[in-house]
């Protein structure tokens, strides 16, 4: 029997797939959470063999979550299964530590057989994703690898690369002509975009990236 625990904020998502696990043969639900707050006491209290992990979450992002489980001794295996088809969101995920990645789209079924895979020892992908991560090391030969593009405007690109220089928020400010709230606000939608919820995050990402 393999034991599932889910993390999504989405209620009749997270229930709807509780309800479909349960009714499989092999498959029980130990667990199912609205957030990731409590996701390393909910482990190792349920000690499931398989997490299925949104990324998107109040209070602490799938992702963080992944980062966290992998210091126990026996971290579960983790499947993501998000809305997010960006390759970077990809690419963080499983440099955090999660061995699967699904779109919500993704089939009952399909989902089903992705958590036996895992379970197994396995590492699966939706389609779509694994073309575009295929896409991203295919280039003609002697260009330049492109760095992931975070489709940030021009004014946040800015923010971020003065984030990198350590500027604070004031000189932020003062750089960019922009007023504090406005530094802020460009630097809440950076963090939506990047994936990330604190400023080391976001410069990592930033520097990794090496577009700063």
């Amino acid at each position: 029997m393999i034991r599932v625990a889910i993390f999504d904020d989405n209620d009749s998502l997270r229930e709807t797939l509780a309800m479909v696990f349960d009714a499989t043969d092999d498959l029980i639900v130990v667990g199912d959470y609205p957030d990731a707050l409590n996701v390393v006491d909910h482990v190792q209290q349920n000690k499931p063999d398989v997490v299925l992990m949104d990324i998107d979450m109040p209070g602490r992002s799938g992702i963080e979550a992944v980062r966290l489980l992998q210091v126990l001794p026996q971290p579960p295996r983790i499947l993501m299964l998000t809305v997010h088809e960006e390759p970077e969101a990809v690419f963080e995920a499983v440099s955090a530590g999660a061995v699967g990645y699904l779109l919500k789209k993704t089939t009952a079924d399909r989902i089903i057989d992705a958590l036996r895979d895992v379970a197994a020892g396995g590492a699966v992908m939706t389609p779509t994703i694994a073309a575009k991560l295929l896409s991203t090391f295919q280039k003609p030969a002697g260009s330049a690898v492109r760095p992931p593009a975070f489709d940030l405007t021009d004014k946040e690109h800015e923010v971020l690369r003065r984030l990198v220089e350590g500027d604070s928020y004031k000189l932020i400010a003062a750089h960019c002509h922009i007023s504090m709230g406005t530094v802020r606000t460009h630097i809440v939608n950076i963090y939506q975009k990047l994936h990330v919820n604190s400023k080391s995050e976001a410069v990592a990402r930033a520097m990794k990236s090496g577009q700063y």
